[in-house]
């Protein structure tokens, strides 16, 4: 006698589709990833040639091969020219490929959680958590740190999960229903921008000014320290976020049909919103609050790729990388000899956009 209930059936399917879904994880589409590759060499290179001392590129490429095991080149620049490449120029670069990439894998990581194209880090109010645990760590000394995690992220990243976790109270735990969880989130991030601003209040001129500084967001760093203390939070935030984006791509045929398919919707969402909570407050932690990056960069890798997670998660980091070194170079060089907050750039291009998908979002319905 034969047994295929539809019961078996669909329970034998599931478990396929999902190995079969975690074996594709991670093949990006190679002409995508090409040109990821090719525009943050392009950004890199931009970033490190331009600015007061500028250097010159083939200069710098050899410099950069020469640093490569096994390769040696002869060098052309000066030994103050390779100064200011190695402990000025290159790390805030790379910072800002890291920091970029984080809050645009951040982005693509709530979006999938919520099911709602307009959310990320700064929309659901995190960015503003994460910021308000920094100043009460910078200006006030707050020391949260717990074995490796130093104070600033410890205290970032728990002023994150408060504030999300405020947003999903007030929003009374749906997930599904985007104009409540936005305006929750918006509730949440003037909260704690007006904590902010009294807790500033009560600081000294001198350590206000720094904390300002930090809150309107900046790259500017004189050598390495920076990266070595956000990579990696990076690395294993963002291996969970890969690992889990084939859950993003269940979850959005709707929790029933994700748990027919063997997943639990709850536990994926939690995973998932905490590594974004983290990568996002390791990123404000560094380089203060950056709007937007979360936004735009997720929403422009979707008109590139389509909508899979699989291929969205990684493409937002490598864009989001990219995006924010290119933004860095306008940041240094449109008021030049001054220096424009990194944040405010965004905010120029990110809310425009944001206005846009608004618009075609109202437009499509």
């Amino acid at each position: 006698m034969r047994h295929t209930s539809t019961g078996s059936v669909a329970a034998g399917r599931p478990a396929d589709a999902l190995d079969a879904s975690a074996e594709r994880a991670f093949r990006l589409p190679l002409p995508a990833l090409l040109g990821a590759l090719a525009l943050i060499v392009v950004a890199v290179l931009l970033s490190v040639t331009q600015g007061a001392a500028g250097l010159p590129v083939e200069g710098v490429v050899r410099s950069l091969v020469d640093a490569l095991p096994g390769l040696r080149l002869e060098q052309t620049l000066t030994d103050q020219q390779q100064a200011v490449l190695w402990q000025i120029r290159l790390p805030r670069t790379v910072l800002a490929a890291l920091v970029g990439g984080s809050l645009a894998m951040a982005g693509a990581g709530y979006q999938g959680v919520f099911r709602n194209p307009l959310a990320d880090p700064y929309l659901l109010g995190v960015s503003a958590g994460a910021g308000l645990g920094a100043v009460l760590a910078l200006g006030f000394g707050l020391d949260l740190s717990w074995g490796v995690v130093g104070a600033l992220p410890m205290a970032a990243f728990l002023g994150a999960i408060v504030a999300v976790t405020g947003s999903v109270l007030v929003a009374r735990g749906s997930f599904r229903d985007p104009a409540t969880l936005l305006l929750a989130g918006v509730a949440m991030a003037a909260f704690f921008s007006a904590v902010q601003t009294y807790a500033i209040t009560r600081l000294d001129e001198t350590r206000a000014r720094e904390v300002l500084s930090w809150l309107f967001g900046r790259l500017a760093t004189h050598g390495w320290a920076p990266i070595t203390l956000l990579l990696p939070y990076v690395v294993l935030a963002g291996l969970v976020l890969l690992l889990h984006a084939r859950h993003l791509d269940v979850l959005r045929l709707g929790d029933e049909e994700a748990r027919a398919l063997g997943l639990r919707p709850a536990r994926s969402r939690l995973v998932v919103v905490a590594a974004a909570t983290l990568i996002t407050a390791a990123a404000v932690s560094v380089s203060g609050l950056i709007a937007f990056v979360g936004l735009v960069t997720p929403h422009l890798v979707r008109l590139l790729v389509g909508h899979s997670y699989r291929i969205l998660v990684p493409m937002s980091f490598l864009v989001g990388a990219a995006f924010l070194a290119l933004v860095d170079i306008g940041a240094r060089t449109v008021v030049a000899p001054a220096e424009l907050p990194v944040g405010v750039i965004t905010a120029f291009v990110g809310a425009p956009f944001f206005c846009f998908v608004l618009w075609r979002g109202r437009a499509d319905s």
